[in-house]
C-alpha cells in the first residue's frame, strides 16, 4: 500500500521537479536561448507565485475529496490532469504554453498533493509509533523523483531544447499513472470514503458559488486589477485570506469537539512556523537558481555542469539522510522530540543555512563545494519540519475536516513558497550581507520563539505529539 504511494508521488515530482528545474530559465532566458525574455526579477516573482499557486490549489483538491469524491479518486484525476499541463508546456510554445502548462501543473499538483499525504496518514493508526518513520519513507521517494527530474530537464534543455525537458516531465507523469492505476486495488477500502458527504441537495449551491468565484477571478484578471507585477503579492494575500478562513470554519463547525479544537488551535504556531521555514527554503527555486546560473562555479575540467542540477543536490541528501531520520524516530520511540521542537530546529538550521553565505558574499565564483554545504544544512532542516509536518497535521486533524487540515499545512507552504519569490528580489549581488543576515537572523529568532512554545504548544495537542 505505501508503495503505490511511493510509487505515484515519485514519478509526479520527478515530472514536477524536472519541470520547475527549468523553469525560471525558460522565463528569463533571451528568446536566441530558447526562453521568453521575461525580466529576471518579474520571472523569479512569478516562478515564486505559481508554486504558492499550486500548495493554495490544495484547497480545491482536499474538499473534492472531503466532500464529493474521497482521496483516491481525486489523487488520480489530478494525475491526468498534470499529465495534460506537462504536454501543454512540451507542444504549445510562447506564453500561451506557459499560462495552460502551468495552469493545469498547478491545480492537479495541489490535487494530487493534499491526498497522496492523507492516504498514507490513513495507513497508520493516530499512536502508531512507525507514522513519522512511515512519513520519512514516503518522502524519501518524493526526493528520489526530485534528484531524477532536474537531471534529465537539465540536460535535456541544454542539450536539444526547453520544450524537450518538459516532454520528459509529461513522460515522467505517465509512468507513475500507469505504475498507480495497476496498485489501486490494493489500497484500504477507506482511501475510497467520502469523511464529510455533501448532501445532495446542497451541491448546486456549491456549484454556483463555485462558478462565482471562478468568474471574479477571471475579471481580476481581464480587467487588469491582478497582473503579472503585483501576482505574487495577491497570491500571498489569498493564501492568508483562506488560511483564515479555513481556521475559522473548522473551529466554528459543529463536529469538531473541544479536543479537537485545543488540536487545531496548536496547529497555529506550526502553520507560522512552517511559513517562514518555506519563504527560505523554496528560494531553491528563485534566488539559488538565479545564484547557481550566474555566480557558481559550474566548470569541471572544460565542462560546465547544467545550472539546473543544482536542485538534484538536495534531493541527494535526502535520499542519504532521510533513512537515517526515520530509523533514528522509530528508535527513540516516545523519547524523541515533540513536533513543535522538531519545528523549531529546522527553522533554526534553516536560518544558519543563509548565514553560511556571508563568507561567500562578494566577487568571484562560489565553489560547488560551498554550495552543496549550505544546501546539505537545508536538507537536514527540511527533515526536521517537512515530513514531521506532514505527519502532525494528519494527527491533529479532525474527524471530519482530515484531507482539507492537510490543505491547512500545505497552505503555510503556499504562503511561504510565495514568500520565497517576494524575498528573493530584495536580494542584491552588490550587497549581499543585508540579505543574507536579515533572512537568516529572522529565521533563528523565530525558532527560538518556537521551542520558548513548545510545552504550551505540548499541551494544547490533546496527548499527540
Amino acid at each position: 500500500m505505501l508503495a503505490s504511494l511511493f510509487s505515484v508521488e515519485m514519478w509526479e515530482r520527478f515530472s514536477f521537479y524536472g519541470m520547475q528545474g527549468i523553469l525560471l530559465y525558460y522565463m528569463y532566458f533571451s528568446v536566441e536561448k530558447g526562453g521568453l525574455g521575461i525580466e529576471q526579477g518579474l520571472a523569479a516573482s512569478l516562478v515564486g507565485a505559481y508554486g504558492g499557486g499550486v500548495y493554495l490549489s490544495t484547497i480545491l483538491g482536499a474538499w473534492l475529496a472531503d466532500r464529493l469524491f474521497g482521496s483516491e479518486r481525486v489523487l488520480f484525476g489530478a494525475a491526468i490532469m498534470i499529465m495534460g499541463g506537462h504536454i501543454a508546456l512540451a507542444l504549445v510554445p510562447g506564453v500561451p504554453g506557459l499560462i495552460a502548462g502551468l495552469v493545469l501543473v498547478g491545480v492537479g499538483s495541489g490535487g494530487l498533493k493534499a491526498n497522496a499525504t492523507a492516504l498514507v496518514g490513513s495507513l497508520y493508526g493516530e499512536k502508531d509509533e512507525r507514522r513519522d518513520a512511515g512519513f520519512s519513507i514516503f518522502y524519501m521517494g518524493i526526493n528520489a523523483g526530485a534528484l531524477i527530474g532536474p537531471l534529465v530537464t537539465g540536460w535535456l534543455q541544454e542539450s536539444q531544447g526547453f520544450h524537450w525537458g518538459f516532454g520528459a516531465a509529461a513522460v515522467g507523469m505517465a509512468v507513475g499513472l500507469v505504475v498507480y492505476a495497476l496498485g489501486r486495488s490494493k489500497l484500504p477500502a477507506q482511501s475510497h470514503r467520502v469523511p464529510n458527504p455533501l448532501p445532495d441537495a446542497q451541491r448546486r449551491k456549491y456549484g454556483v458559488i463555485f462558478a462565482g468565484i471562478a468568474v471574479a477571478i477571471a475579471a481580476l484578471f481581464i480587467t487588469g486589477t491582478i497582473n503579472a507585477e503585483n501576482l505574487a503579492t495577491s497570491m500571498a494575500y489569498a493564501a492568508i485570506g483562506a488560511s483564515v478562513i479555513y481556521f475559522a470554519l473548522i473551529f466554528s463547525s459543529k463536529k469538531v469537539d473541544a479536543t479537537e479544537r485545543g488540536r487545531v488551535a496548536a496547529f497555529i504556531p506550526l502553520y507560522i512556523a512552517s511559513a517562514a521555514f518555506w519563504a527560505l527554503f523554496q528560494q531553491q527555486f528563485t534566488f539559488i537558481a538565479v545564484y547557481s546560473e550566474e555566480k557558481l562555479d559550474r566548470n569541471f575540467f572544460g565542462w560546465e555542469m547544467p545550472a539546473a542540477w543544482v536542485q538534484s543536490i538536495n534531493p541527494v541528501f535526502i535520499i542519504i539522510f532521510a533513512g537515517i531520520m526515520a530509523a533514528l524516530w522509530t528508535r527513540l520511540g516516545r523519547k524523541q522530540p515533540g513536533s513543535a521542537l522538531k519545528f523549531s530546529i529546522g527553522l533554526f538550521v534553516m536560518g544558519l543555512a543563509f548565514l553560511a553565505f556571508i563568507p561567500l558574499s562578494g566577487d568571484g565564483k562560489t565553489p560547488l563545494l560551498a554550495l552543496a554545504g549550505i544546501l546539505l544544512l537545508f536538507t537536514l532542516a527540511e527533515l526536521f519540519l517537512s515530513p514531521i509536518g506532514l505527519s502532525v497535521t494528519t494527527k491533529l486533524a479532525p474527524k471530519a475536516f482530515h484531507t482539507q487540515m492537510v490543505a491547512l499545512f500545505f497552505l503555510s507552504v503556499s504562503l511561504g513558497t510565495t514568500l520565497a519569490g517576494i524575498l528573493s528580489g530584495l536580494y542584491n549581488p552588490d550587497d549581499e550581507l543585508p540579505y543574507f543576515i536579515g533572512v537568516g537572523g529572522t529565521a533563528i529568532l523565530l525558532a527560538v520563539g518556537m521551542a520558548a512554545a513548545s510545552p504550551a504548544i505540548k499541551k494544547l495537542m490533546g496527548g499527540v505529539r
